[in-house]
């Protein structure tokens, strides 16, 4: 039989006196280490008297021991062959694999099958998993000045790392071999409790840690459990576990423990309750520091590290890169939409196509989760294009994060918002976005935020606090929009931001649009046209449009506001008027407009490729124009050598002749023709012309050009004025995609703006006395 006890001999007494002495613990300490609720076995044990061989090798474990060295005729080994019903074999590696054989089906049902949100059927975890990545260092651990964040792009404002500070990554199969006992941190949706499910699945097939025994526990039913038995023991609760699997035999465990034979993977740190989770903590480094010869992967949000486990080394879950989201695309639309292979292999393929378009590069921020990845998946599923109107996907997107991902878990969260019901988060929540942005505060520091944490629940109705209670109200709702939601997020030590710029764009346009009443919507409408000329607010204005109810009058506002911003330039006037009166010679009728955008456009940046792309689809005079701009650019480059630019002039002009009907334009392009010197000449001949004639024969095709189509002319902009022209262009290609954003504007209003955009001030102001 094995010894049910087991007792310190006199050297190991002395041994064991000094270890304890290096602690400095008193034995009250020591036994709640252990968690024994009387010090007894503790003085029984530094007596060498017979203790408990469990609470033994506690002990021994707590104190840095090795039991065989300091106990009194140790036993050979812990099992008896015939101790329990049938034979436990002393061998290691037989016991092991006749557990796993065991506890096979019980991790397969555990692990093997996910349920995704809005999928009527079970997914098989193999099916749909995209190996993650590692970060080794964690963000909000690190240093950075706020001044450096700030300066960062929309473009490279990373929504889950931090942009443009690049981290070294590595495998997460790597991480869990290379540390025995790792925390895995994340965002929520970043894939945390499926990376642990992998691992048990990985374990159980033989193809990771084949020589142990995979444990999957979500420390939340522990929790619970726990609390209704009034025990915290993780030895009890896996115990438990075997006995659903046949395994009755306490010692097997044990054995396995002790070998280090057990792959325990807990998830869900975030997930315990407050009053759960001091307990939880406290078992979680007992039962690791006892039974350390395991390996230990234990998953919590990051915002939720501040619940030390000593010993345990934090890394986080990565954001997916490029090569990942193709990854999970092709899996989804092959394993979710049930079609054949190849149906769900083009599916995914128009998927990566239509994301990498430069209008979704939102998306594309946004996508870097598996949560936002199989939302994003799922809607183009259902519409095979991504939403127009953006606000649509972001609400979806913050429903999940708001509630609905911990409801499909079945995830109950401690309630810190003084009770508040989700429409009051989303006001709370659109109050921070606003002021922020307003100020340009993409990254704050935490007692910034705090700080207006503190304002809004200082103008609630019927919450008088103190000022050091609404203090701590603020750091704990900051807390709580951090951990349970993951919406703001600590980029670097004591830096916030929303976890998605997306996000802080999408509650400065709520808090716009949940204006109380019209005067008040106006009046804030009035103040986002005062940013009409600053690109970091053109998602704002887009989402405002889309969000609300008519956006007449927000369209309208911007179209004053643009046309002021060149109203009271003479020079910028007249360079519009050209425009217009240029755009009413063509004899074809595109969009009015369109054609005054082609003309400003050829006037101020001659990019020939993209104006003959446009033309040649609106007016064949536009293409001419083009054509003529094209060969003006050409002919403006010293080619004083070259035989064959002579040769392409002539070729240039005789193709532009053949799109010219004035009789007149014709016969002087002719001529400009006839002058150009043969290319049969020889070099010096053609040098001798070239010097002589070349200035002259382009002063007069810029000439003819400007006396019969009214073009390249010598427009002499100052700094300023290119950079207000450049604002003006801008904005209203602002204008227009609000138009073309699926918003609500009656089509008189519409036609209005349309008909309108980029005229000069007098054509505005003559319109406007004729009534029309």
């Amino acid at each position: 039989m094995v010894k049910r006890s087991l007792r310190v001999s006199l050297s190991g007494i002395q041994q064991a006196k000094r270890a304890f002495a290096l602690k400095g613990w008193t034995q009250e300490n020591l036994a709640g280490e252990v968690n024994l609720k009387t010090r007894q076995p503790i003085w029984r044990f530094f007596t060498g008297q017979p203790v408990d061989r469990q609470v033994f090798l506690s002990i021994c474990s707590i104190l840095d021991l090795d039991w065989r060295e300091i106990s009194d005729s140790p036993p050979v080994d812990f099992l008896d062959p015939g101790e329990i019903g049938g034979t436990i074999p002393l061998d290691i590696d037989r016991l092991t694999q006749q557990v796993r054989s065991q506890h096979r089906d019980t991790i397969q049902t555990q692990c093997g099958i996910l349920q995704l949100l809005d999928i009527s059927h079970p997914v098989s975890l193999d099916d749909i998993y995209v190996d993650v990545n590692i970060l080794e260092e964690i963000a909000s651990q690190q240093w950075f000045e706020i001044a450096d964040l700030q300066n960062l792009k929309p473009t490279e404002f990373d929504r889950v790392g931090l942009g443009a500070v690049e981290q070294k990554q590595i495998p997460g199969m790597q991480a869990v071999e290379t540390y025995s006992k790792l925390r895995v941190l994340g965002k929520p949706g970043v894939g945390k409790t499926t990376f642990l499910q992998h691992l048990a699945i990985q374990c159980n097939q033989g193809e990771f840690a084949a020589h142990q025994v995979p444990i999957f526990i979500a420390l939340r039913d522990f929790a619970e459990e726990s609390r209704d038995t009034g025990k915290f023991s993780l030895l009890s609760y896996i115990r438990q576990t075997f006995l659903t699997t046949g395994i009755s035999n306490p010692s097997v465990l044990e054995a396995l423990l002790q070998a280090g034979r057990v792959l325990l993977l807990l998830d869900g740190m975030d997930e315990v309750l407050n009053q759960d989770i001091t307990p939880v903590l406290r078992e979680i480094r007992k039962f690791s520091n006892q039974y350390h010869r395991n390996r230990f992967v234990v998953s919590c949000r990051t915002a939720a590290q501040r619940l030390q486990l000593q010993g345990f080394t934090d890394v986080e879950v990565a954001p997916f890169t490029q090569a990942q989201i193709i990854v999970f695309a092709q899996k989804w639309f092959l394993a979710l939409t049930q079609t054949t292979t190849r149906s769900g292999q083009e599916q995914a393929a128009q998927f990566i196509q239509k994301l990498d378009l430069p209008e979704n590069w939102q998306f594309r921020q946004l996508v870097v989760t598996p949560l936002f990845l199989h939302l994003a998946c799922w809607v183009f599923h259902g519409q095979e294009k991504f939403p127009t109107k953006r606000s649509e996907f972001y609400k979806q997107g913050l429903d999940l994060l708001l509630g609905q991902w911990d409801e499909a878990k079945g995830v109950e969260r401690d309630d810190v918002y003084r009770g508040f019901l989700l429409p009051q988060k989303l006001r709370l929540l659109s109050q921070l976005a606003a002021v922020t942005f307003e100020q340009g505060q993409y990254f704050f520091e935490q007692r910034t935020i705090e700080q207006y944490i503190g304002d809004y629940l200082r103008n609630l109705p019927g919450v008088p606090l103190e000022p050091e209670e609404l203090q701590l109200e603020s750091e704990a709702m900051l807390n709580a929009i951090e951990a349970q939601h993951g919406l703001l997020t600590e980029r670097a030590r004591g830096i916030f931001s929303f976890s998605y710029l997306a996000f802080q764009e999408y509650f400065t346009a709520r808090k716009i649009v949940a204006s109380h009443n019209l005067r008040a919507l106006e009046q804030t409408l009035g103040g986002l046209v005062s940013h009409i000329t600053d690109q970091h607010w053109r998602e704002v204005f887009l989402l405002t449009a889309a969000m609300l109810r008519s956006a007449d009058s927000l369209v309208q506002l911007m179209k004053q506001q643009i046309d002021g911003l060149v109203a009271q330039d003479p020079y910028l006037q007249e360079f519009l008027m050209w425009a217009s009166q240029k755009s009413q010679t063509l004899s074809s009728q595109p969009k009015v407009a369109t054609s005054r955008a082609f003309y400003l456009a050829l006037a101020q940046n001659p990019h020939t490729a993209t104006h003959f792309a446009l033309a040649s689809t609106l007016d064949q005079g536009m293409f001419l124009d083009a054509a003529l701009d094209n060969l003006l650019l050409e002919c403006a480059i010293n080619h004083s050598q070259d035989f064959a630019h002579a040769n392409a002039c002539g070729e240039a002009l005789n193709n532009i002749m053949v799109m010219v009907l004035d009789a007149g334009f014709y016969k002087s392009l002719q001529q400009l023709r006839d002058q150009l010197p043969s290319p049969n000449q020889n070099q010096e001949r053609f040098q001798v012309w070239w010097q002589t004639h070349y200035s002259a024969w382009i002063k007069q095709l810029r000439d003819t050009t400007a006396d019969y189509r009214n073009i390249h002319h010598s427009w002499q902009f100052s700094p300023e004025q290119k950079q207000v022209l450049q604002s003006y262009y801008d904005a209203n290609q602002l204008l227009v995609d609000c138009l073309n954003s699926n918003c609500e504007v009656t089509a008189a209003i519409r036609q209005e703006i349309e008909t309108t955009l980029l005229l000069p001030q007098k054509e505005l102001e003559d319109r406007e006395w004729q009534g029309d």
